[in-house]
């Protein structure tokens, strides 16, 4: 990798960190441009999850104030998302890489309708659940896991299938459910990353690479997605959601 290459994954990486503060989705701009600079396809997503992981860290850092009073429920649904992780990350390393070609975007455009509904379906829910399980019950643990299977496979967009399921099945602000959303992305993608370190192929200087931009972009998004009222919030959710559909479905 020349310095010049070396300079785009980083700015790259910047841009990636913080959309994945803000929404999720980083990863859309990240592995296209390490495949573009020569790095295998293979190798460029594990190594792509690993220089995200700093990025993870400190937009869920940047959201500290809102997670306050929800260590109980992300250390249960930190669980699943762990679980999760390994069983993608072990998917991606011995299934065809289009197992899920069809699969992923169903998902992603499920998630954004969930996330335009997600205020009425939380009241009725809600309605019909007077003494509803502050964690989600057992329906959002399974979706946890599963967006985290797909996170360690992965990894572009989960956030916005994270925000569809915490938002629908949590009784929470948006941006409390944005904040709870990085935890279990960062717990996603480190999970993966000591999976990949372990038994993988990784490129460092692409990692070194990523990290950096992320670490600094996770902080920028987090100042900027905090401040981000609900509806508009929701608005660039789908938003991102709809353009990590048609990047998957149409290159």
């Amino acid at each position: 990798m020349t310095i010049w290459e070396a300079l785009a994954v980083c700015a790259a990486g910047v841009a990636a960190g913080a959309i994945n503060a803000v929404v999720g989705s980083g990863s859309l701009i990240t592995f296209p441009t390490l495949v573009a600079v020569g790095v295998d396809p293979v190798v460029a997503n594990v190594s792509n999850n690993v220089g995200l992981v700093p990025g993870s860290f400190t937009g869920a850092y940047g959201y500290r104030e809102e997670l306050k009073g929800q260590r109980d429920r992300l250390v249960r649904l930190g669980v699943a998302s762990c679980l999760g992780s390994v069983l993608g990350g072990l998917l991606l390393l011995s299934l065809d890489p289009g197992v899920f070609q069809v699969v992923v975007p169903v998902l992603i455009a499920a998630a954004c309708v969930l996330v335009v509904v997600q205020p009425r379906l939380s009241a009725r829910l809600a309605a019909g659940r007077p003494h509803a399980d502050s964690h989600g019950g057992v329906t959002l643990w399974l979706g946890v896991f599963g967006a985290g299977v797909y996170g360690g496979y992965f990894g572009a967009a989960q956030g916005v299938l994270l925000i569809g399921l915490l938002g629908s099945f949590l009784s929470e602000h948006l941006q409390r459910v944005n904040a709870a959303k990085n935890v279990l992305s960062l717990i996603v993608n480190s999970t993966a990353a000591v999976l990949f370190v372990l038994i993988a192929e990784i490129d460092w200087w692409a990692v070194l690479a990523v990290a950096v931009g992320a670490t600094a972009g996770g902080f920028v998004g987090a100042r900027l997605g905090r401040r981000i009222p609900a509806p508009v919030l929701r608005g660039v959710i789908v938003a991102v959601g709809v353009v990590a559909i048609v990047k998957l479905v149409y290159g």
